[in-house]
């Protein structure tokens, strides 16, 4: 006669009961938090700022750039089409991304000069 107190689990459940614990919520998202080293904001200089800004006034609603800009210690890139600029709140929306005029770090497009 079979052990019949406790019906037969199917895969899925009793793979369940394996799966790790994760005992301290947060900490595996900490963990990778430390092995990306934050990279410090470049300081740029008078010439690059105005650079930065002409290439700024060359652009239109619809075009598409990259933009580099710093977010979150790290820079990033972004590809895409220029939706917005506003002057009133100091940023560009490319991609669905704002991007304070002040965290732009570089800009490329075929408009762009």
């Amino acid at each position: 006669m079979g052990n019949d107190r406790y019906p037969k689990m199917d895969r899925v459940h009793r793979a369940k009961q394996f799966m790790p614990f994760d005992a301290l919520k947060g900490f595996r998202e900490a963990l990778l938090e430390q092995e990306c080293p934050h990279i410090p904001r470049k300081i740029l200089s008078e010439d690059r700022k105005e650079e930065l800004d002409a290439k700024l006034r060359q652009i239109h609603r619809k075009d598409v750039i990259t933009a580099e800009y710093f977010q979150d210690g790290a820079y990033v890139q972004v590809t895409g089409e220029v939706s917005k600029i506003d002057e009133t709140a100091r940023g560009i929306q490319v991609a669905g991304r704002f991007i304070p005029f002040a965290d732009i770090s570089d800009l490329q497009g075929k408009e762009i000069q």
